[in-house]
């Protein structure tokens, strides 16, 4: 039998993830082979990823082998991945969500904990962040920082940097003994803190096989956040956040969306039986659409 072939991004966080992947299939007794795969969006760190006005920076080219028949699923970050797959390809399974926050690490060679949240030099590529930042703490300087988790944990020190926002599950999978503080004013991106596995349509036999590894429950949340992203979003990289999850049999749902500078913002917050998750992302993103964010979208095209 011949190994089935995982494809993933090169950055410690990425190849742990195909690790896990890859475990889940050991323990099915399925050989596997780990391909590592630059991705466009580790070629270029210097450009914000906004300003980059590519669908799938970072899933792109793990899209490409698969068409190409380089690999026979590829891993992601679930956050990554667009709303909207390349013709033939699908979501054929996602592991259990660990963490889904965002985390705040601070320049252990500065005195910003005395600023607490307001007036910090904060390092960040994200949108979102940005956005719900501003949104609770209007006085903040904000930086471009890209890279891999290591790469922006050096740039602290080196770019002066009061602190950088990350996922904590980047931090608790890497096992990375640093000190940080959880960000509850800012909602997750959907799929954040979620592993995903995509592979050919056309391919059932590993479709199946990816089922036996899927988490339904997260499946469930994701398919809620995701959907109400692609209902709001109309095609741009707005703030957007979106965050399910089941508690009791019910669905727990957060999420909106925010103008970059914090100024309006329109939060969603619904709980409904697990049993009528069906279309509830599409149908809270035509709700917060039609309750003032499709302003919010039409101000952030027209400046970006």
């Amino acid at each position: 039998m011949k190994p089935l072939r995982i494809g993933t991004r090169k950055s410690p966080l990425a190849l742990w993830q195909a690790k896990e992947v890859e475990k889940k299939l050991n323990q099915l007794n399925i050989p596997t082979e780990i391909i590592p795969i630059t991705s466009i969006g580790d070629k270029n760190l210097i450009q914000p990823l906004y300003e980059m006005n590519i669908v799938g920076v970072f899933t792109r080219d793990l899209d490409l082998a698969l068409l190409n028949n380089e690999i026979d699923i590829a891993v992601h970050s679930l956050k990554d991945v667009p709303t909207i797959l390349p013709k033939g390809i699908v979501l054929s399974a996602v592991l259990k969500r660990d963490y889904e926050a965002d985390i705040l690490v601070r320049n252990p060679k500065t005195n910003s904990t005395l600023k607490k949240f307001d007036g910090l030099h904060i390092g960040t590529g994200s949108l979102r962040r940005r956005a719900f930042w501003n949104a609770k703490y209007p006085n903040v300087n904000f930086h471009n920082l890209r890279g891999n988790l290591q790469t922006r944990l050096s740039k602290l020190e080196t770019e002066n940097l009061d602190g950088t926002i990350f996922s904590l599950a980047g931090i608790k999978r890497l096992n990375l003994n640093i000190d940080y503080e959880v960000l509850d004013f800012i909602i997750p991106a959907p799929g954040q803190g979620v592993v995903a596995i995509s592979s050919l349509e056309s391919n059932k036999e590993i479709t199946n096989l990816m089922d036996t590894i899927n988490h339904k429950e997260t499946q469930i949340c994701t398919e809620i956040e995701r959907d109400f992203l692609n209902s709001l979003e109309g095609g741009c990289t707005a703030p957007i956040a979106a965050y399910a999850k089941i508690e009791n049999e019910s669905i727990i749902f957060k999420g909106g969306i925010v103008s970059l500078d914090g100024s309006k913002k329109l939060i969603l917050e619904k709980k409904v039986p697990i049993n009528k998750y069906s279309d509830l992302g599409k149908t809270l993103g035509k709700e917060a659409f039609e309750q003032g964010g499709n302003e919010i979208i039409k101000e952030f095209k027209t400046k970006n």
